[in-house]
């Protein structure tokens, strides 16, 4: 009876654990948290307005790539970097360096920098985070978000697994918002395109689980290029 009991309470408190990691999910990665990621359609905008993405199936054909080839693909080996150094505020400084060298373009940096530091900043006040307070105590520089999602992730000890494909989700499910409101599509077609979309962000995950800083790359050249010529363009409702 005592080991049956010991068990029923362990097996308790791992769901309780459980169901506090999905609750902090679900909280930080919710279009509500503060953190302006409805304001930024990662070059969705110009590329709707040059014709490249006119419907549902060239705007899953395009997040689907920025997922598994480009900076989709960049975020998620960071985030896996990030939640592994957690612990390391010198690992995790360098870390945030590169995840903002690999910016190709000012309003990419500008994306994934206040969008991080919004993260940082009201996570630290609300949620709290040590790894986080130690971060930023050491690299007094914008950081990137999928590094601060990840730091505050492992700070809560929530697991890479979910951590990862909650962030690339809600990466996705982003874009494809900033899809719905420009091409437009109904709400139906941009849930269509988020269901077609769960392969890329599995695959992602993978590559982040599966790799290292050594493999980041890019080869979604006409993404940097869509994100170059927004700069410019002449009437934006994005600032990216």
């Amino acid at each position: 009876m005592p080991i049956l009991m010991g068990t029923a309470i362990t097996m308790t408190i791992a769901m309780i654990m459980d169901s506090a990691a999905l609750y902090r999910l679900m909280a930080w990665l919710s279009p509500s948290y503060p953190v302006g990621a409805f304001s930024y359609s990662h070059g969705t905008e110009w590329l709707v307005e040059s014709g490249a993405i006119h419907d549902r199936d060239s705007l899953a054909a395009w997040i689907g790539d920025i997922l598994t080839l480009g900076s989709g693909r960049n975020d998620a080996i960071l985030f896996a970097a990030s939640w592994r150094a957690a612990n390391n505020p010198g690992a995790l400084a360098r870390i945030a360096e590169t995840a903002s060298a690999f910016c190709a373009s000012a309003e990419r940096a500008l994306e994934t920098e206040m969008q991080g530091d919004a993260f940082c900043d009201v996570t630290r006040r609300t949620w709290t985070s040590p790894a986080l307070d130690r971060l930023v105590a050491c690299y007094p520089h914008p950081i990137c978000y999928p590094v601060a999602v990840a730091v505050a992730a492992a700070d809560h000890g929530i697991a890479l697994a979910p951590a990862l494909r909650a962030y690339l989700h809600g990466f996705a499910a982003n874009l494809v918002s900033a899809g719905v409101r420009l091409i437009p599509l109904g709400h139906s077609d941009g849930q269509r395109v988020l269901r077609a979309l769960e392969a890329a962000v599995e695959e992602a995950a993978g590559m982040g689980e599966n790799g290292d800083l050594s493999g980041l790359s890019s080869i979604t050249i006409m993404a940097d290029l869509a994100a170059m010529k927004h700069e410019t363009q002449y009437t934006r409702l994005f600032r990216s």
